[in-house]
Parts: structure tokens; sequence; C-alpha cells
């Protein structure tokens, strides 16, 4: 428990709230204490004042401070008026029975004449910390008023001791319900905000299992639902590279069994005598070989581009001349198998590419068509720029390819059963080797419906400034120590 996500999330969102409940009650608690001396200070200044005009009033009636020296009582009474209020007033019935002073900490307040001399009150001593108030009649100041300033986080009045109590109790009680809240808070936060990445922990499992049909819920569009759109796109990919190499396996399982059969089976006839080991069988026997040998060729330079071991040499070239070169050498074989051969090339379109790679993709790609058009028949070429790329499109007549077949034609060992079948002897993986040339070229290729009735296949080449970039910036990457 201790080691899991869920309990350290806990404790980290747990300890933060923590933090902040003790920071904000510390707050709470110097703001109070703050607001509070300050309170006790303006409660004693208003006592102060109210004193000051009870003493006023009597030294106006008086003429002079002389009645505080007949009667020490005349102090008491001013002291009871200013506390209190003056008798008769609604705080009357507080007093004491004796007239006295309701029980509670007296003031402890001095009386000083104009000049400073002491009237009544206890004696001040010296260097203590006073608070001092004036005492006006008509204007002028007639005595002063001391009393010790109030120390900070010093309540001598019952009353404000008790409050002061009840207050920081609420404050700590308050702390600790937080504290509470928060535990149960960071426990919920833990668990809900886990789910998702629980359930991603378990469909990786299930994943790792070789169970590639798993899916996880997309929630929320936040991290996490990001995430898991990412591991079904993996999912996904994952259980078609399965599908597409068992697929893979089965169909170079099923190329070489049928070349292979047929070797045995003359191999077998001319063992029992069965056949005469003449030219024809033996020309029989080296066409199956042949098979077997571009079969094994063509998954070897598969496996190589798969790899990136494919040797590319990337130096600027004519591309023009390279497809003018790659017509001629098809051309006789395209007449004879009934072919007519149509070409429209621009002139002096360069390229940085790899020669022997590009020959290798014209070769495919006339091959292809050449193995896969009926006769009578024609074939087009076409090679110049548009919009600033350079276009290679090969189209011939019937028979077209089905829309919905069109995006697997680059698949792997696929082929269209119902026209280019195997009875044309290819392997099914030269447009799969056109793809990674092309690929590796920077450019890219497609299929679509030709307007001659058959199929078009179109390569694009980026423009030249790209071209060269990529070139410059990748060409050391696409080598490779392995020679063919």
């Amino acid at each position: 428990m201790r080691s899991s996500i869920t309990f350290k999330l806990f404790l980290a969102i747990l300890a933060t709230c923590i933090v902040v409940a003790l920071a904000m009650g510390m707050a709470v608690r110097y703001s109070f204490d703050s607001g509070f001396d300050d309170y006790i200070r303006e409660r004693e200044n208003q006592r102060l004042d109210s004193l000051a005009q009870a003493l006023a009033v009597d030294y106006a009636e008086a003429g002079g401070w002389g009645f505080l020296a007949g009667s020490g009582d005349r102090w008491g009474r001013s002291l009871r008026l200013s506390r209190y209020g003056r008798p008769g007033g609604e705080h009357e019935h507080e007093r004491d029975r004796d007239g006295g002073p309701p029980p509670g900490p007296p003031l402890r307040v001095t009386l000083l004449d104009a000049d400073g001399g002491w009237l009544a009150g206890p004696r001040v001593r010296p260097g203590a910390e006073l608070m001092r108030h004036p005492v006006t009649v008509e204007g002028r100041s007639v005595g002063w008023l001391l009393s010790p300033a109030p120390m900070p986080m010093v309540v001598n009045d019952e009353i404000d001791r008790r409050f002061q109590a009840r207050q920081l109790r609420a404050t700590w009680v308050i702390v600790g319900l937080s504290v509470l809240l928060a535990a149960l808070v960071s426990l919920l936060l833990a668990r809900l905000l886990l789910v998702p990445v629980r359930r991603l922990a378990l469909a990786t499992r299930r994943l790792a299992d070789g169970d590639f049909d798993i899916r996880v819920r997309v929630g929320a569009p936040d991290e996490l639902g990001r995430l898991a759109r990412d591991f079904n796109r993996l999912a996904h990919s994952l259980a078609r590279n399965a599908r597409l190499r068992r697929e893979l396996m089965a169909d170079v399982s099923h190329e070489l069994r049928t070349p292979l059969a047929v070797l045995r089976g003359e191999i077998e006839a001319l063992q029992d005598g069965l056949r005469v080991p003449d030219e024809a069988a033996l020309a029989s026997l080296a066409h199956e070989i042949g098979r077997l040998n571009r079969l094994v060729d063509d998954l070897h330079e598969l496996s190589l581009a798969d790899a990136g071991a494919l040797d590319y040499r990337m130096q600027p070239l004519d591309l023009s001349a390279l497809a003018a070169r790659a017509l001629d050498a098809v051309r006789e074989r395209y007449a004879r198998a009934g072919l007519a051969l149509d070409q429209d090339i621009e002139p002096g379109l360069r390229l940085s590419g790899d020669e022997r790679r590009l020959e290798q993709l014209l070769a495919n790609l006339l091959e292809n068509s050449l193995r896969y058009t009926d006769s009578p028949g024609r074939v087009r070429l076409r090679l110049g720029r548009r919009d600033g790329r350079i276009v290679l499109e090969l189209a011939d007549t019937a028979p077209a390819v089905a829309p919905d077949q069109l995006p697997r034609l680059f698949d792997r060992l696929y082929r269209v059963e119902s026209s280019r079948s195997r009875l044309h002897g290819g392997s099914g993986l030269g447009l799969a080797i056109c793809r990674s040339i092309v690929q590796a070229h920077g450019g890219g290729i497609s299929a679509a419906p030709s307007d001659l009735g058959g199929l078009a296949i179109r390569v694009e080449w980026p423009p030249a400034e790209a071209r060269a970039a990529d070139a410059a910036g990748g060409a050391d990457s696409l080598r490779a120590t392995d020679e063919e």
C-alpha cells in the first residue's frame, strides 16, 4: 500500500492541505492578536477620554483642581463615572450596592496638572511606557491623564481573557476540522484521479500479454484523456501489425510452397523416369528456381528497408534522362506483349537521390504495368513539374482495380486476385519496394483509377529546396554498410 501511487498522492495532497490549514490558522491567530491588541488600546483610549470629560466638568464647576484636594472620593467618583456612565444613566445598575465600582480590575490612571505635578492616582515610575491623554477645558489643557500602555498579548480584564481564550480554542478547532476534511478530500481525490491511471495500467498488462483488442475509455480531454487515445492508437497499430505479420507469413509460405511443389514434382518425375532430362525440363526447373530467387531477393530488400539498412547514396541526378533510359530498356518487351508505350517527359528535371534505387523504382513500376495490362493495351508515362513538385505518373489500360482495393496495392504480397493474379508470375512485393524507395527520397506514392481504363500510379517529390535540405541533413543517416 505504501508504494502505491494512490497512497503517495494521498500523502502529497494531505500534506499540502495540512500545511495550508496550519498556515491559515497561524495567519488568523496573528491577525486576531494584532486586532485584539488594537482593540484593547482603543478601549483604553475611550476610557481615558470618558474620564477626561468627567474631570473637565468637575474642573469647570470647581474652577480648578481643588475639588480633588478636599475629598479623595471625588477621584473615585470620576473613575466610576468614566467606566460605567453618569448617575442615573443606562449603566447605573452595574454599580455596587455601596456606590463603589463593580468587581473587576480598577483603572490604573494617574492625574497630573498642566505643569506635570501629581494630583491623584498611583505614582508614575520613571521610564514606564504610558498612554497620555489631555484634560481640556475651553480649548486649553489643564491636566494630563497617564495610563500604563497595554502590553501585547496581556489582557487584564476577565471578560477579555475569556473572549481571547474562546477565540484561541475556536481557531485550533477549525484547524483540526480542516485537517480532517483535507484527509477525506485527499483520499477521494487520490482515488478519483487515479481511476483512469488504473484502467491504463490494467489495459497495458493485457496488451503486454498479447491482447491487442483491448481498448480503454477516453474520459476528459486532458493529459490522461490524450494518453488513453494514444494507448488506443498503439493497441490498434499493434493489432494491425500482428494481423499483417500473420498474413505475411501465410502469404510467404504460400508463395514458397508453389515453386517448391513444382520443383519437387519435376525432380520426382525425372527420378522416376517419367520425364526426360532434356532442355525443356531443365528450363522449367530454372524458371521455378528464378521465381524462388526473386521472392527471396524481394523479401531481403524489404527487410533491409524496414531495418533502415538499405544503401542510399544521395547525389544530384537527371531524373528525366533516368526515366528515358528505363523506358528504352523495356520498350522491346512491351512491343512483344502487344502494349503501346507512350511517354511525356519534361527534360532537365533534376533530383537529389540514389540513381540505382530510382532505376529499381522505375523498373518495378514498368514491370508491374507490363505484367498486369491486357493485350492489346497502352501504357503512358508522364514526368513533369506541377506546383513546384516533381510528379511521375504511370497509367495503363484495362483491367482496372476496384476503388476499395487501391489503398492495399502497396501492401506486401497483396494482389487483386480477379485479374492481377499469381498467373502473371509476380511476387506481390514490387509495389511495396517502390513505396519504400519513394519514402526514402522524401516523396509519396499513391494509386488511383486511370483515365485509360486501368490503373494509375502517381509518385511525387517535394520542391527542390526541401529536397536539398533533407538531403543535406539526412544523407549520412540513410547510408549503411550492407552491400547487396
